[in-house]
């Protein structure tokens, strides 16, 4: 008898634990994916007020164009284009980190802009001003990327010379797309702070920013994920992507980086089966390479792109 009760009591507590544990997974994973209308205006008004007052006034003084594009799912995604000031065949298409929106590349299109390229400066999905309210952390948006190369090859002419600049989300959005079949106009990509697994950045976010532990919570994530998007998180490989890519890449990270740890950098270049380049900057945190040494920088992407533009 007491047994029995025992029994029942301690099956009692396994259920509860496993039902606590399977809520706590779709919390996190609706908190980690999902963006209100009011995050994604907060995240612009972070992107801006993050840049110097003197970035955002060259911005508003350019003739900016704003460009659309309709995914296959529904969505509106929309872009600020700035075209050279002379005429040329050069475009970099930036790609802004999460939560943020276009306006955080400001000066990087100022950089670029300045040595004569046309810039495309996208939303990425659930982001700024783009549809929708699920972000995928660079994976739905590496075809979203090949969308804008297309249409960079549309509005600029077949002898268009594309180069893809990422940043976190965004670098890992331009390193994925490394992988897919782009067009022979895509000269180079650039990836700064980017991560190379989704899965393993999962974890990490849940550790440094919920204080709970991966497991089980990010692998029942996982299946969620398959089952509200088709696709889980751990098949979701920016570093296996990179096994199939060609292009030149340069790979930029900060040994001080608290949100993206530099041993994805190691993992991506590792990766990379073509031409590549790394520029490991010591003491930098997380997409701060630019900011601690501007001239460096500048130089490291000059020296890089000379190469193949």
């Amino acid at each position: 008898m007491y047994l029995s009760k025992w029994i029942k009591i301690s099956a009692a507590a396994v259920a509860a634990g496993f039902t606590a544990t399977i809520a706590a997974s779709v919390a996190v994973y609706h908190n980690l994916t999902h963006i209100s209308d009011s995050e994604k205006d907060q995240g612009h008004h972070k992107a801006v007020a993050e840049n110097t007052p003197e970035d955002n006034v060259w911005y508003l003084k350019q003739p900016i164009q704003e460009w659309h594009q309709l995914t296959p799912d529904g969505l509106t995604l929309r872009a600020s284009y700035i075209p050279a000031s002379s005429n040329s065949q050069r475009v970099v298409i930036l790609a802004h980190g999460i939560n943020h929106a276009r306006e955080q590349m400001i000066p990087y299109a100022r950089l670029f802009h300045e040595n004569n390229f046309n810039v495309l400066m996208p939303d990425a999905r659930a982001q700024g001003q783009s549809d929708g309210h699920r972000i995928g952390f660079g994976w739905p948006d590496r075809k979203d990327y090949l969308r804008w190369v297309d249409e960079v090859i549309q509005q600029v002419g077949t002898d268009a010379q594309i180069v893809l600049m990422g940043f976190s989300m965004g670098a890992a959005t331009v390193l994925a797309a490394a992988g897919e079949n782009l067009p022979a106009n895509v000269k180079a990509i650039i990836a700064d702070s980017g991560f190379a697994s989704i899965y393993q950045m999962a974890k990490t976010t849940l550790r440094r920013d919920f204080h709970l532990p991966a497991n089980p919570i990010v692998p029942i994530a996982d299946w969620l994920a398959r089952w509200r998007t088709g696709s889980r998180l751990s098949q979701e490989r920016v570093d296996e992507q990179l096994k199939h890519a060609h292009v030149p890449i340069l790979i930029i990270h900060g040994t001080k980086d608290q949100v993206v740890p530099l041993k994805h950098a190691k993992t991506l270049y590792e990766a990379i089966q073509g031409p590549k380049q790394s520029y490991i900057v010591p003491n930098a945190q997380h997409i701060g390479a630019y900011a601690q040494d501007p001239a460096r920088y500048r130089q490291v992407l000059h020296d890089f792109l000379a190469q193949y533009l």
